[in-house]
């Protein structure tokens, strides 16, 4: 992935080596099953948001939340990850504005075994994730060693988890989220509400391709092999997969972020179209 000449951001906060209340330091096979219980319990780490029911970027809600600044990175994974998310920032700027509506920019916080946010208190078990209240991303760099065990390795794969997770916080700007936990609150019971979170992680997988697209029609980012970089990384944490790798029967009822097979199919279509409005998992689920 050709990074090195993009603009870095000036949001990202460097908060590893500090101490976040009363951290559990879960790392390594162990961290990897304390993620899988969760899967396999339902539980949805990713703060989960989003329904687009066609149409592009509305007017942001609310005032911005009032950050605390912290300290910018300065070593070589620092750097990278001020460069992913410069890129995001200039992609999803432009798709905002051809809308009609000015893009806010998401902090992105690094961190090391626990992290305090506005959603509470996370170990960094819990994985990546975007915090709606504060409008922040959460990253323990850690977990790109474990995604590279679990067979996502890869500058890209890297970058796509990032832009899955600034994905959630597009979905959280278009003012949908609080659809979509009304129709989780009225779901009919667990299995639909997973179905719902299926549909909301599948389109942040898409919304991630529609940046790689973007970055890559603008900065001639990607290199040959790293979009199957990118789809080996969504292979790899999909549900069916996890829970195979746990040991466990594939229960389908329990997905909260679809299939192997699904989250590369979202993600591709992404890269492929560029298209926002290709993103609409509701719509090609029927709903």
């Amino acid at each position: 992935m050709r990074w090195r000449d993009s603009r870095r951001s000036t949001n990202v906060e460097d908060r590893r080596g500090r101490r976040a209340g009363a951290p559990m330091k879960i790392g390594g096979g162990f961290g990897l099953i304390f993620i899988l219980v969760m899967v396999l319990l339902g539980g949805n780490p990713l703060e989960l948001l989003n329904l687009l029911g066609g149409g592009g970027p509305v007017a942001e809600q609310g005032p911005p939340p009032s950050n605390t600044p912290g300290d910018a990175p300065t070593d070589e994974m620092g750097d990278f990850m001020r460069a992913v998310l410069g890129m995001t920032e200039d992609v999803w700027s432009r798709i905002f504005a051809e809308g009609g509506a000015q893009y806010r920019e998401p902090t992105l916080v690094l961190f090391t075994n626990a992290v305090q946010s506005a959603c509470g208190f996370s170990s960094s078990a819990t994985g990546p994730f975007y915090c709606p209240p504060d409008q922040q991303v959460y990253l323990d760099t850690g977990f790109f060693d474990e995604l590279a065990r679990m067979g996502g390795p890869g500058d890209f794969a890297m970058a796509y988890v990032v832009g899955h997770e600034v994905g959630h916080h597009v979905q959280n700007l278009l003012g949908t989220s609080d659809q979509v936990r009304r129709l989780q609150s009225n779901a009919r019971d667990q299995t639909e509400a997973n179905q719902l979170s299926v549909l909301l992680e599948l389109q942040a997988d898409c919304y991630a391709g529609v940046w790689a697209h973007h970055a890559n029609a603008q900065q001639r980012v990607l290199e040959p092999g790293d979009v199957q970089e990118g789809l080996a990384a969504a292979a790899a944490i999909g549900d069916d997969r996890l829970m195979r790798s746990a040991g466990r029967a594939v229960s389908p009822e329990s997905f909260t972020h679809g299939t192997s097979e699904q989250r590369q199919q979202w993600l591709s279509r992404g890269i492929q179209t560029g298209d926002v409005n290709a993103c609409d998992t509701f719509g090609a689920a029927g709903m």
